[in-house]
């Protein structure tokens, strides 16, 4: 297997776009239309939004997001595993280089929303295993059973 490499991507791979496409449907199925807040790739291209994709030699096997929403707090977005490799590490090192890449911009805080859903359980588990603790909505979420907010301090 191809060691993971995790690099700065522009979203036009047609794999990354797919990867982001399955994404935004899944959470569309699994969540109530009001409560999905995933990003398009279209979305993706702010110019406040630094975007990293995962590859395995040719292949893309996940991707994240970070999104700026002052000088010292981010928000974690688009993290994504293909589903054929998920419970296979690379959430961990995708979630790990975007707090590594936040922590060297300056940033003092990662903060993101998940599903509260069983779905979002894996995705609630590993957040608490990197350090993330639970927080009250930010940025102009709302308190929504359908989300869990967590925090990192930097």
């Amino acid at each position: 297997m191809a060691e993971l490499v995790i690099s700065l991507d522009d979203l036009s791979d047609p794999q990354v776009v797919a990867l982001l496409e399955g994404h935004v449907a899944q959470m569309r199925e699994v969540s109530p239309p009001e409560s999905v807040h995933a990003l398009d790739v279209e979305a993706l291209r702010a110019p406040e939004i630094t975007f990293w994709a995962a590859r395995e030699g040719d292949v893309v096997v996940g991707c994240v997001a970070l999104k700026r929403l002052d000088a010292t707090h981010v928000e974690l977005k688009s993290m994504r595993t293909l589903p054929a490799r998920l419970r296979q590490g690379i959430a961990g090192q995708l979630l790990r280089h975007a707090v590594h890449e936040a922590r060297e911009a300056g940033y003092q805080q990662v903060s993101l929303e998940t599903g509260s859903e069983d779905f979002f359980e894996p995705a609630r588990t590993l957040y608490a295993r990197y350090g993330f603790l639970p927080a009250e909505p930010f940025n102009g979420y709302t308190d929504d059973p359908n989300s869990t907010y967590f925090t990192l301090k930097l």
